[in-house]
């Protein structure tokens, strides 16, 4: 032990410590939406994580940009003292938006990158900012990345200047090298980072597959990584947001390849704070739905009732109650119909496949003729 402490000593690094020192509590950024917190982190009164990367990943026009929005709405909201450093590749964000979506325009600031490398530098010396002053006197801080993929290199713009029609083959290689850089840094300063990414789908798969672009840099430092779909949310005839269905596509801190429903109003409500808490407590057994009614406290109340009014049916004991059921198997959400082929000796198809939180699958259905 003493030849441990030894080593610790001699190194003369404030991070460098003993493994029985190190920090036992993970930290989280509450989301604003319970069942996402759930998703991300095992708990539903848990969040993204609080050091680490966590990369949104998704098509065009899936609510990345309203999605993180609202998670920094909600990381002010928590945080009167806190501050967000928002780099925009896209030149999205205004102060119209950022208005609409109710966020501290004093607390926040928008910082437009057009590189890899501009990115890298400036995100860099910020961290090295935050590390330098006191650790007492620092705040909580959050960075966004809004979005890898439309960031270019200064490779890509010379060329383009050049008019050389050319593919810049060093893209990947500079998105590795500034995560690389950036991964360890903000789990010293604690700053969380979202980084908001594109999919494609990839040609040439037998079953229809989403990839996100930009190399494996971002794959490899995102601590967790979650791809969106989404399907429009009215008011009578008016679009007023989003369903937003999240799964995990990489997690370090819950189960992988789950997937929930998410609601994302379009203004300063942002995420729905309980939405999908009635299909969890479902699937936990606290209540059945019967005919659009849950049995709630002992009142059959219909799912819109319940939301219009939330306090009042989720009470302390019921969302204790929700968190012990986070990790109950869910079913899948309805996905496009997939072909089963039987291979010589399979006489039968699993009757239930495997849920969103890691259900087994269930009993064979039998298919003899």
């Amino acid at each position: 032990m003493d030849f441990l402490k030894e080593i610790v000593k001699e190194i003369g690094d404030e991070y460098t410590q003993l493994a029985s020192e190190a920090e036992q509590i993970e930290t989280y950024v509450d989301t604003g939406s319970y069942i996402f917190n759930g998703l991300v982190s095992g708990s539903i009164f848990g969040g993204v994580s609080g050091n680490k990367i966590t990369a949104i990943a998704g098509e065009s026009s899936t609510g990345k940009t309203f999605f993180s929005l609202a998670v920094v709405k909600n990381f002010l909201d928590n945080n009167p003292d806190g501050y967000c450093l928002y780099f925009d590749t896209e030149a999205a964000v205004n102060r119209g938006l950022l208005e609409s979506r109710g966020i501290d325009l004093e607390r926040l600031v928008v910082v437009n990158v057009v590189t890899i490398e501009e990115f890298r530098t400036k995100a860099l010396k910020a961290v090295d900012i935050y590390l330098k002053s006191e650790e007492s006197s620092r705040k909580p801080c959050m960075f966004v990345l809004d979005s890898l993929g439309m960031l270019s290199t200064e490779k890509e713009i010379k060329d383009a200047l050049d008019d050389k029609q050319v593919r810049d083959m060093t893209k990947s290689q500079l998105v590795k090298g500034a995560f690389r850089m950036l991964t360890l840094k903000l789990g010293q300063a604690k700053i969380p980072l979202i980084v908001t990414n594109h999919t494609y789908d990839v040609i040439g798969s037998y079953v229809p597959t989403k990839e996100m672009g930009g190399g494996s840099g971002l794959k490899y430092a995102a601590s967790t990584i979650i791809y969106l779909t989404k399907a429009k949310e009215k008011d009578g005839t008016e679009v007023v947001g989003n369903i937003i269905k999240a799964k995990t596509h990489k997690s370090r801190l819950s189960k992988e390849n789950k997937t929930v429903k998410i609601r994302l109003y379009y203004d300063e409500r942002g995420l729905d704070r309980y939405y999908g808490l009635l299909e969890l407590g479902e699937l936990g057994g606290l209540w059945k739905n019967v005919a659009g009614r849950y049995e709630v406290n002992g009142k059959k109340v219909y799912g819109k009732q319940i939301l219009a009014n939330p306090q009042e049916y989720f009470t302390d004991e019921v969302m204790a109650r929700l968190e012990e059921t986070v990790d109950i198997p869910t079913p899948p959400l309805p996905e496009a119909t997939a072909m089963i082929f039987l291979t010589p000796g399979m006489d039968c198809l699993p009757a239930t496949p495997p849920g969103v939180f890691g259900a087994p699958g269930g009993s064979c259905t039998s298919m003899a003729m």
